[in-house]
């Protein structure tokens, strides 16, 4: 019972350290109309994607926030994923596909690696028999990349409209 309450008390800390950092990236440069669109696109792309692994106990998060009201992980889905999708978008905005492809890879490394992490040393988060360490870092990746698809659709979009 101890463990599970300082594993909470970690969540918080880390959900508080995500919004100071939110806030300011989301802000510091324009175009601010696209961060906006990008954090919740992940957000809500997360939480679909989540349900159906949750719903399927593939992965299950037995700490979260909130687990009376939610099955997926709260703070992954909706704080720390979008944040860094939208990390990632600014320091790729001009870049060309493959040059982006690979920062992606190269910044997708530190946060998988922490998630491997937190599957091993805490109940943050159990992989069930069925979803192994590549399903996890092929999936971040294949995500990230299909939201900077997304925001470049619109960006054509709204370009092509003016």
């Amino acid at each position: 019972m101890r463990k599970n309450t300082l594993q909470k008390r970690i969540l918080t800390i880390v959900l508080l350290i995500n919004t100071i950092i939110l806030i300011p990236l989301i802000l510091r440069k324009p175009p601010i109309k696209d961060w906006i669109i990008v954090y919740l696109f992940n957000a809500v792309t997360n939480i679909i994607i989540d349900t159906f692994l949750s719903t399927y106990k593939i992965v299950k998060y037995p700490v979260r926030l909130f687990p009376k009201t939610f099955k997926t992980h709260l703070l992954f889905d909706f704080f720390i994923y979008p944040t860094f999708t939208v990390f990632y978008n600014q320091i790729t905005y001009k870049d060309k596909a493959l040059k982006a492809f690979f920062k992606l890879i190269i910044i997708t490394i530190p946060p998988f690696l922490i998630e491997v992490l937190a599957v091993k040393k805490t109940e943050f988060i159990v992989w069930s028999e069925k979803w192994k360490w590549y399903h996890t870092f092929f999936s971040i990746i294949l995500k990230s990349s299909f939201t900077r698809l997304f925001i470049g659709i619109i960006r054509r979009l709204s370009i092509l409209s003016s």
